[in-house]
């Protein structure tokens, strides 16, 4: 099968994503080959272009994908020809066909399509890890949710809502309120108001939110820390505006004896039967109406350069696809 990948071969801005043709032979043994109908774009895919997360030079892009599995190599039970898979864990997604090793692949119901499936899987399977497993609240309590209106941030606010969770949001622009408050926040203020966690504070009766949901790293951490209840918990998952660093414990004493985890999705979605039923959850939170996913605009794969930009450039609202 002829395919077309992406690749770099050094770290950079977007003007560093290179495209190649190639001709794809029978997977071997313990791999899949996949025709991907849909790629998702990701923040993290951002962070392996510029080095901030490394990664061994050239290097394929893209985590995120679903498809038609095409052939399976020997041994591979759970995936057979004609079935469609998604993937959030096996970089190189941004092709219109790969070679993979199949336990990167599951499958997926035929109530989801695959525009939806590579959607949403790796922020839904970020947002299941999040709200089940990491740092699980019970109904009545408020969390706080950074970047509300980005595609985690929203998938996230419905989440923790059908859990019956209290939601603050915050965002970026005015323009971006609605899409919170839509997506079920409670309460949304501006991230950059001056006020904010004095108006968090008082949203919650005084005492703070149980559990800030940080994605956005740098710029929020401080936000993050005025905002939590004593003895509450920061979850930091992502460095959209750079990573948190030199945290400082006698700071977490001072601010009410806080925890703080940096979570990241592949320790959550480690072992096959782990994976499994974190993904069944998903897809029966999608089938059931309880997540609701939003599609904020698509582009054709080979245009992945111009995407990143808009992604970086906080132009972009939900989640973007990449088109084969």
């Amino acid at each position: 099968m002829r395919a077309t990948q992406a690749f770099i071969e050094a770290t950079g801005g977007p003007e560093v994503i290179q495209w190649r043709e190639v001709d794809l032979p029978a997977p071997g043994p313990g791999e899949v080959l996949i025709r991907h109908e849909a790629v998702g774009l990701n923040y993290i895919d951002t962070y392996f272009r510029t080095g901030l997360y490394p990664a061994a030079m050239p290097s394929g892009l893209g985590m995120e994908a679903a498809g038609v599995v095409e052939a399976v190599g020997e041994g591979v039970q759970h995936l057979k020809p004609g079935q469609r898979a998604v993937t959030f864990g096996a970089i190189g997604a941004y092709a219109t066909a790969r070679i993979a090793p199949a336990l990167q692949y599951l499958p997926f119901p035929d109530s989801v399509d695959s525009q939806t499936a590579a959607a949403v899987f790796l922020k839904g399977a970020t947002v299941e890890a999040l709200a089940e497993r990491c740092a699980p609240l019970a109904a009545g309590e408020w969390a706080l949710v950074p970047a509300a209106a980005g595609g985690v941030g929203q998938l996230l606010v419905q989440w923790l809502k059908a859990r019956g969770v209290r939601v603050i949001g915050t965002v970026g622009s005015e323009e971006k309120m609605a899409l919170a408050t839509a997506a079920g926040a409670e309460t949304v203020f501006l991230s950059n108001d001056p006020e904010l966690t004095a108006k968090v504070r008082a949203a919650t009766g005084g005492s703070g939110v149980a559990v800030s949901y940080d994605g956005v790293g740098a710029a929020t951490w401080e936000a993050s820390l005025g905002s939590v209840r004593r003895r509450g918990t920061i979850v930091s998952f992502g460095n959209a505006s750079g990573p948190v660093t030199g945290v400082n414990l006698g700071v977490l004493a001072a601010h009410g004896s806080l925890f703080v985890t940096r979570m990241t999705l592949f320790d959550y979605y480690r072992e096959p039967v782990e994976a499994m039923a974190g993904a069944a959850k998903l897809w029966d939170m999608i089938v059931s109406g309880k997540l609701s996913v939003q599609i904020g605009q698509t582009y054709p794969l080979t245009e992945a350069a111009q995407a990143h930009r808009d992604l970086e450039a906080r132009k972009t609202t939900g989640s973007t696809l990449l088109l084969p």
